[in-house]
């Protein structure tokens, strides 16, 4: 089908190859992606295999035609995203369309048939761990297609899109502060799970186009196509392919392929810091010292008497000065250099808890105002 330009998807930077491995490991982490290729499945029947265990959380194998159905034949004003994966549209599940089956919305996320083998690695790694993950914090996969070229993905429709289409919108409302606190709190909470799951998942990508909203503003994770396990036993991290995005990867991560849950907790700084400022991670259109985000916020967050003046000036002041003061110290603790002076995610959400009873009392007016708007047309899953 190809890359579709649908004028929600922001540009895509992934991190640069050019990083300096440290060990021989690395190399081998790469071999053994590439290798892994002739395993990737060509029918629901395998892929049903390869989930294994995981198969006890049921996923539906949809037939291609049957998607047809869903998304009218692919309409093209069913389009609502879309990235290198390919097209998203949003879709609807009818009662007759197969038996126990129930009338549902859905998102639609249909992989680029050009796009192969990272393509198809990617969408393999997403039915696998989001076939055996559950969570309200992490968006639900209905089901899946595997059925010749097509490797498509069936999700619930998340009905207001990603946090960086809100956040960064032109045309909506600005988030209040207590909302962008509850997308935190969520988030948070969503990457904490994974954390301390009982076979531990890094997430990789974490990101605000990876991170979705319900009606209520409810934060759930989306786009595990970049998911790892994380590392077992005595082991101190995963070697592997350095992938994800300019602006959020831990750079640990990008000079060696150390891969730990510590790099989530970098990139969850990061957007928290975007929360704060109102400001994207990477911004080219802003003055040379400005253009990346954390450069230039991260020596202001420990001064009060700077900090005020980097909150986003659209929230007008509207919002609890203290919250505001331990939002960006949190920040500041999971940007640090060394990953091991980086906060657990379970402290994290732990920290973040109490903001909501503050946020709640300040701002429960212009809360109510902007989860009264619902946009006409919003992105389902985006990558």
């Amino acid at each position: 089908m190809g890359n579709c330009c649908c004028g929600y998807e922001p540009s895509v930077y992934r991190v640069s190859s050019n990083a300096k491995p440290e060990s021989p490991k690395y190399q081998s982490a790469l071999v053994k992606e590439r290798k892994d290729d002739h395993k990737l499945p060509s029918n629901p029947k395998e892929v049903e295999s390869l989930r294994g265990h995981s198969a006890a959380k049921p996923l539906i194998a949809f037939t291609f035609n049957e998607l047809k159905i869903i998304t009218s034949n692919f309409r093209q004003d069913y389009v609502v995203g879309g990235g290198g994966f390919g097209c998203v549209y949003k879709g609807f599940i009818s009662a007759d369309l197969r038996e126990g089956l129930k009338l549902l919305q859905v998102a639609v996320k249909v992989h680029d048939g050009d796009n192969s083998y990272q393509g198809h690695r990617e969408w393999l790694a997403e039915v696998i761990f989001l076939g055996q993950l559950s969570h309200p914090n992490l968006v639900k996969l209905i089901g899946y297609c595997c059925e010749d070229e097509h490797r498509v993905l069936i999700y619930e429709y998340m009905a207001r899109g990603s946090v960086e289409n809100n956040l960064f919108s032109r045309v909506l409302l600005p988030l209040p502060w207590s909302v962008r606190m509850k997308i935190a709190f969520g988030a948070a909470k969503g990457l904490a799970f994974l954390h301390e799951a009982e076979k531990p998942v890094i997430y990789r990508d974490f990101k605000t186009s990876n991170i979705l909203l319900h009606l209520d503003y409810n934060a759930k994770l989306s786009d595990f196509g970049l998911a790892k396990n994380g590392p077992v036993g005595d082991k101190s991290h995963v070697s592997t392919g350095i992938m994800g995005t300019y602006g959020y990867a831990a750079p640990e991560y990008i000079m060696t392929g150390h891969l730990t849950s510590r790099s989530d907790v970098y990139s969850f700084g990061v957007v928290l810091l975007e929360l704060l400022t109102g400001r994207k991670s990477l911004d080219k259109s802003r003055p040379a010292g400005e253009q990346n985000l954390t450069d230039w916020a991260l020596p202001l967050l420990r001064e009060k008497k700077k900090l005020l003046n980097i909150v986003d000036p659209r929230l007008e002041g509207d919002y609890a000065v203290k919250g505001v003061h331990k939002a960006s110290m949190l920040a500041y603790h999971c940007l640090n250099r060394n990953p091991k002076a980086r906060p657990l995610m379970r402290d994290i959400v732990e920290t973040l808890e109490p903001l909501q009873a503050e946020c709640e009392s300040t701002n429960a007016n212009s809360t109510m105002k902007v989860i009264s708007e619902v946009p006409n047309a919003v992105p389902a899953v985006c990558k």
